[in-house]
């Protein structure tokens, strides 16, 4: 499994798997050293070179041009990008191995990972190019255990292929089709099209980076299940938080772990003298530099500083929004939540623009096809103009908001039917995605972070 992942990995990435093999040996050769020495000082120098070596691989690749080209903007001069290719996965297995490097500095292994497990954690197909981010204690004790042949064993294909077909569902059908048909073409140039049009791209895109991702991330796990790999379930219902807070521990569950765990919190407990103020700063920080991961444009950087900001007010202000609930004599209800859970997902929708836009300067073009350029008659001749994207929207909006308690309901039905219905059934789907998917396949937005 070890070679048919770096070999998958030079098909997609070239000779970048040179790289990638060297970030693993590397990493676990300082994880050793790390592991074996018992000073405390010596242990901080070690685990401080190795998150400056490895961020600075990272920043070398993904953010030099950006700085040099922030650097001549300010100055007024001229800029010419370097020929800087960025390679496919690098800022997943970066802090793949960090967050290895970090647990051996805290003491979580009682012995180390032979090296080929580790490398197999590193480097597994399934997840190496766009996520999600795994623990190497929770997927490198997997193998030892062939899980196909446990008494989950057969439970697991149905599993699998419930992931399987969701992932081809969200992906292959609805995002692709929507973004190729509509979505793009709205941002590439906002002005060409109307207020209501371009609200339309708006909250499209909100299905879209939803269903690509988790859609994505849900053909990964499936695919981990029929090698034998638990791997995290990267999504749990985002667009039904009830707070920004709460879309992060629905949203990139991996990454917001990773965050929480190697960056809020001993941020956190460096500003805990400061209480409340402490942990808004805290937050506000993580959520800027969560923004500079996804990418190097100034536009990730402002959406991830907007979140990282509502969350601080957030915690600022909880006091006061209890005392204020109380007055008006509101008490904790679902009619409540739902009118939380519209506020958060129209918030999280508006900020995507900031994710989604190339250029800055599209913003106020966006604004201004809204508030002066409207014409909302155009929204009830939309499905005559795009029938599929509409149809495709409308459905994606439905899987969106599904009742739990239904999905889990298809889950156990399929980890109960047989292996042959279990393939027929995902044949199936993959043949309709065939016959809806366009010529030109849209790769994981995730791919370019």
């Amino acid at each position: 499994l070890l070679l048919f992942s770096l070999f998958i990995y030079y098909k997609i990435g070239g000779l970048f798997l040179i790289l990638l093999l060297g970030v693993g040996v590397v990493n676990y050769g300082f994880g050793y050293l790390l592991f074996k020495t018992s000073d405390i000082d010596k242990r901080r120098y070690l685990l401080w070179l190795m998150v400056v070596i490895n961020i600075g691989l990272l920043g070398y690749f993904k953010y030099t041009n950006f700085v040099l080209e922030s650097i001549s903007g300010f100055s007024g001069g001229e800029f010419t990008p370097l020929d800087i290719i960025l390679p496919i996965g690098i800022s997943f297995y970066i802090f793949k191995v960090l967050s290895y490097l970090f647990d051996i500095y805290y003491e979580k292994f009682e012995e180390l990972p032979a090296l080929d497990d580790f490398m197999l954690y590193v480097t597994f197909f399934g997840n190496v190019q766009a996520g999600p981010i795994d623990r190497a204690d929770e997927f490198i004790p997997q193998s030892k255990v062939n899980l196909l042949t446990s008494e989950e064993g057969r439970p697991i294909i149905g599993l699998a292929v419930f992931y399987l077909i969701s992932g081809v569902i969200k992906k292959l059908i609805i995002s692709d089709y929507i973004s190729l048909n509509f979505i793009n073409r709205v941002f590439e140039d906002p002005l060409r099209f109307t207020g209501t049009e371009n609200l339309l791209a708006i909250y499209g895109y909100s299905i879209q980076i939803y269903f690509d991702f988790s859609g994505y991330s849900d053909m990964a796990v499936g695919i981990a299940l029929l090698f034998g790999y638990k791997i995290i379930d990267n999504f749990n219902s985002p667009y039904k938080a009830t707070s920004v807070a709460d879309f992060w521990r629905k949203w990139h569950i991996s990454l917001s772990r990773w965050l929480l765990d190697y960056l809020f919190s001993p941020l956190q407990m460096g500003l805990r003298g400061l209480k409340e103020y402490g942990n808004a700063i805290a937050l506000i920080v993580t959520f800027t530099l969560c923004g500079l991961w996804h990418g190097a444009t100034w536009g990730f950087i402002i959406w991830g500083a907007i979140h990282g900001v509502i969350m601080g007010v957030s915690v600022l202000s909880r006091k006061l929004r209890k005392k204020g609930l109380s007055a008006v004599g509101l008490k904790e209800s679902k009619g409540l939540n739902f009118v939380r859970g519209f506020i958060t997902f129209n918030i999280i929708t508006l900020t995507w623009i900031f994710f989604r836009v190339d250029t800055l300067e599209k913003i106020p073009m966006i604004y201004t096809q809204v508030t002066e350029n409207l014409h909302p008659g155009v929204f009830s001749q939309f499905y005559g103009g795009f029938p599929g994207v509409t149809i495709l929207a409308f459905l994606g909006v439905m899987i969106i908001f599904f009742p739990e308690k239904m999905k889990n309901r298809i889950k156990e039905s399929l980890m109960k039917s047989p292996v042959w219905a279990l393939g027929i059934l995902l044949g199936l789907f993959l043949y309709l995605a065939s016959q809806i998917m366009m010529a030109e396949m849209a790769p994981p937005i995730y791919f370019d972070f």
